[in-house]
């Protein structure tokens, strides 16, 4: 008897509830049930199946599950999920055109060489976007600085940043054409 007291107590004290949120993700809305405690990233990958954003440090400091809120970049694992409501995220899974193209700096990354495991890939590739939506033209110190709290251990960071200038200057050339 006193056991099953016990167990019943733990359970109460143990017992988390859930907060339904909506969210809204690559220009779609979800609403998800939560708990208070549980990441961005957490919701991404594990509630809505976003499963290229990256988990590495869980500490905020390699870069892996950068994503874009309201156009910025954020470590998603560093964020609470209940933090994004009432904001635009955008994953690399919403890079790509509604035609299915990639988008500049993905063709980038493939064609520069800046891709091998793809690991850090995701959150290199929307840091940058950030970078670009705000300076068509960013110096290799700027794209450095950008990049400098991501993490990769295969490339060396020179093709990296080669995708990005070569992004930037395929941006350029688009608008100078419009």
């Amino acid at each position: 008897m006193q056991a099953e007291c016990f167990q019943a107590r733990r359970e109460e004290v143990f017992r988390v509830t859930k907060r339904l949120i909506e969210l809204s993700v690559n220009g779609d809305r979800y609403e998800v049930a939560v708990q208070s405690h549980w990441t961005l990233l957490e919701v991404l990958r594990g509630e809505l199946g976003l499963t290229g954003t990256k988990e590495a440090c869980d500490m905020g400091t390699c870069g892996a599950c950068t994503v874009l809120m309201d156009g910025k970049p954020v470590l998603s694992c560093l964020i609470l999920a209940v933090e994004a409501q009432g904001t635009q995220i955008t994953t690399i899974e919403g890079m790509r055109a509604e035609d299915g193209k990639l988008h500049a700096l993905q063709e980038a990354f493939l064609n520069c060489g800046a891709v091998q495991c793809g690991f850090c890939t995701p959150g290199m590739i929307l840091a940058s976007k950030a970078l670009l939506d705000e300076n068509e033209s960013p110096s290799e110190r700027e794209i450095k600085k950008t990049l400098a709290g991501h993490f990769c251990r295969c490339t060396g960071y020179v093709k990296i940043v080669e995708a990005v200038r070569s992004a930037a200057s395929a941006k350029g050339s688009m608008t100078n054409e419009r």
